[in-house]
């Protein structure tokens, strides 16, 4: 079993910044492509970017040159750096991650979602 554990949410003015972190744990084979997720009130949930396991990145284009994924691979983590916020950026933030079980089998795991919140 794998867990993700997701911290650095809030509330925040608009323009400024949050870093969400994404921790996994557990007995795992290996973790590929992690990613963030958001999903507004009465929106469907949104890939928000993503990062392979060879740093391949991909970015919505809402959040193109304000967010920055990274992932600390000896820490199984990833990052979301979120800069200049604006408040179409409210929503419940989820980690996401497709990891390799020690049976070789692919599986995605999901966080518990924290929620940004940006307000004057």
């Amino acid at each position: 079993q794998v867990q993700l554990v997701e911290s650095g949410g809030g509330l925040v003015q608009p323009g400024g910044s949050l870093r969400l972190s994404c921790a996994a744990s557990g007995n795992f084979f290996s973790i590929n492509a992690m990613g963030w997720y958001r999903q507004a009130p009465g929106k469907q949930r949104e890939l928000v970017a993503s990062i392979s396991s060879g740093s391949r990145i991909n970015y919505a284009d809402s959040v193109k040159g304000r967010f920055t994924i990274s992932r600390d691979n000896a820490k199984n983590t990833v990052y979301l750096q979120m800069n200049m916020l604006k408040p179409e950026d409210t929503a419940v933030y989820y980690c996401n991650a497709d990891v390799t079980s020690t049976y070789l089998r692919v599986m995605t795991y999901w966080g518990q979602g924290t929620q940004v919140t940006v307000s004057s």
